[in-house]
């Protein structure tokens, strides 16, 4: 880890104020940005109690060598700050909003007699935009309303005064099938273009209402002055505007001028919809899928979606609805909520629909590309309904025969596979005579007391070899180290192969086909294994020992100088009399080979 002294200084020069925080690496990377009412707290947070973190939150901290801060005025400039060094610098610890699809906008053109053209490129300098439209069929359909209410030209030509005068262009067929009011032969002025142009704005902000006020205003005064032929065509196109309106989503027309955003989540991935409502009709939509990258909640990611989204859609609505409640709208400036009844609730309910057909589209995605291990680790995590995905898995039992040699075992597995070199062997040192709950709330203690003194990482899931005895020590255990809790303990019964819960009445019972079942029985076996095979190993030396310092001659050194040499006494029984000899003299060498062969014919006997 960086140097703590250095860190713990900067730490304790953080101002109490609100504002954002960025994190360096070792290479002067930013690596995370965050936003805080309190940077000072807030960044103190990630360095108390390293041991109690998540791993992803872990190995930020562990990558930390140096904090900047700014200070602002308020949460809501944290918030834009923190949207914009996000978007800038995409450092790798932040939440990532994946949308890499290139969405059209509609632009009306800076120039004279303006055109309207789609591009999927945000510039500028081709005029003002509207977008991005998530569907070009929702785009086209939006030109084709406004190619027939306004005709607006299609041409690419300089209708400059001086062109237009010189008479350089002519009309096209566009102007013949009445698609153009040709206004490269002056054939209508441009105050009525412009007057058109005016309308196109209006529409394409979604602002209906001001349209359809036009027209109507149009027809009647057409009317009145017994243009009747006029005021027909202004009715016609009145009609086609409702029309298209009444194709459209609308929950209530007295709905105006309000953002509705959802999210759907998952353990590393959300997915989040946006809609943007005028005059109850939706007029801009997007639907963007967020990559995890620390233990973010719900609320940070919708909120971190919302202020990317609404900069993206241009939209400065202050009412915003939600289907999940945020804390911070009053602070922020806006009037977020989550409605209960009514169309409001309808259209959050939609909204909500949509990121979760988009959540299970990703899901279905990822699967194709998922391990096998990866998805039992998965079907795990539901199974048992863990906040995580159990990475690491650590499990516990215990060895002694009639109450001799009690030992007890912890196997490792990381990713649904076994890691041999954090297996573990322990020596009952506390526990006199056969108490398997005892042994239990020991080696626990041991295990985890160690792990949290040495900052080392603790499992995500601790799974216990025995009843609701033995899972009752171990929780006793964690409580009295002050992680109960924080970790998740489970214990499996041999008998029917019963999944305990601390505090449960009633176990889990796993289908038996289930692939979590066979990885928790798997881990369970090796660890029964692994505990079984270190009991025999010492109760065999021990009672191997024992007998040997029966022989008449051969003493506890004796024993001591054979085992420094020759490590096992399997070893021992290989050796030949000239080999022991050199080490303990000829006499005791010959003493011990023909225990040896004694016990041979002994165990024959008994065959």
């Amino acid at each position: 880890m960086p140097a703590k002294e250095e860190l713990k200084a900067s730490i304790r020069a953080l101002p109490d104020k609100p504002g954002i925080y960025k994190f360096f690496s070792v290479d002067e990377k930013l690596i995370y940005v965050g936003k805080a009412k309190n940077i000072k707290k807030r960044v103190a947070s990630y360095f108390n109690k390293i041991a109690y973190l998540d791993n992803k939150t872990k190995r930020l901290v562990n990558q930390i060598k140096r904090i900047e801060f700014t200070i602002v005025n308020s949460e809501y400039d944290a918030y834009l700050l923190e949207n914009n060094l996000i978007k800038t610098y995409k450092p790798k610890f932040n939440i990532l909003l994946k949308d890499d699809k290139t969405y059209p906008y509609l632009y009306i053109s800076n120039e004279r007699f303006p055109r309207l053209i789609s591009s999927r490129k945000q510039d500028s300098s081709l005029g003002k935009h509207y977008g991005p439209y998530t569907s070009v069929k929702a785009m086209n359909t939006v030109m084709t309303l406004i190619q027939k209410l306004f005709a607006v030209r299609a041409c690419s030509y300089n209708l400059s005064e001086k062109n237009v005068q010189k008479g350089k262009y002519k009309v096209c067929l566009e102007y013949h099938i009445g698609n153009c009011k040709g206004p490269c032969e002056n054939l209508i002025q441009e105050e009525e273009y412009n007057n058109n142009i005016l309308q196109i704005h209006q529409i394409l902000k979604g602002k209906l209402t001001v349209v359809r006020s036009y027209f109507k205003e149009k027809m009647e005064q057409s009317a009145a002055a017994l243009k009747f032929e006029k005021a027909q065509v202004f009715k016609e196109k009145l009609v086609l505007l409702e029309k298209f309106q009444s194709g459209s989503i609308i929950v209530n027309p007295k709905i105006s001028d309000l953002d509705v955003i959802t999210i759907a989540s998952e353990q590393d991935v959300a997915v989040v919809n946006y809609f943007c409502v005028t005059d109850g009709l939706i007029v801009k939509t997007k639907t963007i899928e967020i990559r995890k990258r620390l233990d973010e909640s719900n609320q940070a990611i919708l909120l971190t979606a919302l202020f990317s989204l609404r900069e993206d859609l241009e939209t400065e609505n202050k009412e915003v609805l939600t289907n999940i409640p945020i804390n911070e709208a009053q602070e922020i400036g806006l009037n977020i909520y989550q409605p209960i009844i009514g169309d409001k609730k309808k259209l959050v309910d939609l909204s909500y629909k949509n990121a979760l057909f988009k959540l299970k589209k990703v899901q279905e995605a990822s699967e194709e590309k998922i391990p096998y291990h990866q998805k039992v680790m998965l079907s795990l995590q539901k199974d048992l309904q863990l906040k995580s995905i159990p990475l690491r898995i650590e499990c516990f039992d215990n060895s002694n025969i009639q109450g001799t040699n009690p030992v007890a075992a912890m196997v490792s597995f990381i990713k649904g596979k076994p890691a041999k070199k954090e297996y573990r062997h322990y020596t009952i040192k506390t526990v006199t005579g056969p108490d398997d709950f005892a042994s239990m709330y020991e080696i626990i203690t041991r295990r985890y007391k160690r792990q949290i003194e040495e900052e080392k990482q603790l499992p995500e899931l601790i799974i216990i070899d025995g009843g609701k005895g033995q899972l009752n020590a171990a929780c006793m255990a964690l409580r009295d180290l002050n992680i109960y809790g924080k970790i998740p303990i489970i214990g499996i019964a041999k008998r029917l192969e019963e999944i305990f819960f601390p505090g449960d009445k009633f176990p889990l019972f796993l289908d038996k086909r289930s692939p979590s079942l066979k990885l928790i029985q798997q881990i369970r076996d090796e660890t029964h294994r692994f505990a079984i095979t270190f009991h025999r190993k010492k109760r065999s030396a021990s009672v191997l020992k024992s007998s040997l310092t029966e022989i008449p001659g051969i003493g506890k050194e004796t024993f001591r100088t054979l085992i420094q040499r020759f490590k096992t006494i399997s070893e021992i029984k290989q050796q030949s009399v000239e080999t022991l000899a050199k080490e303990i003299g000829l006499k005791k060498a010959e003493s011990i080979t023909a225990f040896f062969k004694a016990e041979k014919i002994e165990i024959k006997k008994e065959a």
